[in-house]
């Protein structure tokens, strides 16, 4: 059985630098009617257990360590089993959050994870946050871009941890060299495609500055 995508999105806070905001966050399942991962496990540990039901959980993908993308990734990790997978750069971001659990394992930088049968290829994307990692899976035609990259543009690069010219480099080197058909399945928000953002780059460099 092929793997498919599935969606929920969950609710709660971002917090950083002494500011709260509410969120809504985007959940992503990958799996079929056996296995699953979960890319950013938000806010809410039940819903997003419910959502994979009796599937084995094979791992908790975080595309990066800001609290929101975080805050349910132990509670899931210690009704399932999965190991929690982070970019090492963002380990001091998810201390904030987590002090005394550190990630079970690792990203790195072209590593395969497989779901389902699927390849999710590791793109490190440094920007947004310093161990931002996007997801590209060419046998789902998608990319997991976390916060790096939205449906009209960048992500936010305004907080600590942060730079807007290596997120720019990001997109442009990482993202914007995938098919121009590639569905973008963002961490907040609605969903894009490659080619649907490629034209403005340089619009998003002259508003950045």
């Amino acid at each position: 059985m092929a793997a498919r995508i599935e969606h929920l999105v969950t609710s709660g806070q971002f917090s950083l630098d002494g500011g709260t905001w509410d969120v809504d966050n985007n959940v992503w399942i990958i799996g079929d009617d056996h296995e699953a991962i979960v890319i950013d496990a938000a806010h809410d540990a039940d819903a997003i257990a419910a959502a994979v039901g009796d599937r084995r959980l094979t791992a908790i993908v975080c595309t990066h360590a800001h609290n929101d993308h975080i805050d349910a990734a132990p509670a899931l990790a210690a009704r399932t089993g999965a190991p929690i997978l982070l970019h090492a750069d963002d380990l001091p971001l998810w201390k904030q959050t987590h002090p005394d659990r550190e990630p079970d394992a690792w990203l790195t930088d072209g590593q395969a994870i497989e779901a389902a049968g699927t390849d999710l290829m590791v793109l490190h994307t440094p920007g947004h946050a310093p161990g931002a990692v996007c997801l590209y899976a060419p046998g789902l035609g998608a990319v997991f871009t976390g916060d790096t990259l939205f449906n009209g543009g960048p992500g936010a690069t305004g907080r600590s941890y942060s730079h807007f010219p290596t997120i720019i480099a990001s997109i442009r080197d990482r993202l914007l060299a995938l098919p121009p058909e590639t569905k973008v399945l963002t961490g907040h928000g609605d969903p894009t495609t490659i080619g649907a953002e490629a034209p403005h780059l340089e619009e998003w460099i002259t508003r950045g500055h």
